[in-house]
C-alpha cells in the first residue's frame, strides 16, 4: 500500500508540474501578444498623429491584460476582478466607438451591463472584505497583531 502511494504522489507531483509549466508559458505568449498588439497600437497612433479616446481605452484594455498577468505570477492567484474590470473598459470603449449607430436600447443594454459589472466587482469586493479566506484573515491578522476585529 506505502509502495502505491508513493508512486501515485510521484506521478501527481510530475503531471502538476507540467501542467505549471504549461500555464506559464501560456501566460508568457498572452504577455508577449498583449505587448506586442500594445506596440502596434503606438504605431498606429504615431501615424495618424492623433490619439482619440478609443485608443486610450484600448490600450487600458492592454494594460489591465498584463496586471492581470503579473498579479498571478507574483501571487500565484487570478482574482475574478480582473476579468471584470478588462470587460467594463470594453464596454465602455465599444459604446464610445459606436455610438453614432446604436438605437437608445442598445444603449441602456451595454450601460446596464457595465452597471451590472461594477456591481459584481463591489459585492465581490465587499464579500472578501467581510467574509476574508482563512489564509488571509491568518496574514492580515499576523500583519496587525493589535488590531481587534
Amino acid at each position: 500500500m506505502d509502495i502505491q502511494s508513493h508512486a501515485f504522489d510521484r506521478i501527481r507531483r510530475f503531471f502538476s508540474s507540467g501542467l505549471d509549466g504549461i500555464e506559464y508559458l501560456g501566460l508568457l505568449v498572452i504577455a508577449f501578444a498583449t505587448t506586442t498588439a500594445m506596440y502596434q497600437e503606438v504605431l498606429v497612433m504615431v501615424e495618424a498623429k492623433r490619439v482619440q479616446l478609443a485608443d486610450l481605452l484600448l490600450m487600458f484594455l492592454y494594460l489591465e491584460v498584463l496586471a492581470m498577468i503579473g498579479h498571478y505570477f507574483k501571487s500565484g492567484q487570478l482574482p475574478v476582478r480582473f476579468p471584470l474590470y478588462i470587460a467594463m473598459v470594453a464596454l465602455a470603449r465599444y459604446m464610445i466607438l459606436d455610438l453614432k449607430e446604436m438605437t437608445e436600447w442598445r444603449m441602456l443594454a451595454v450601460a446596464g451591463a457595465i452597471f451590472l459589472l461594477t456591481a459584481a466587482v463591489l459585492l465581490i469586493r465587499y464579500g472578501h472584505v467581510r467574509y476574508p479566506y482563512r489564509e488571509d484573515a491568518r496574514a492580515n491578522s499576523a500583519e496587525r497583531p493589535y488590531v481587534r476585529e
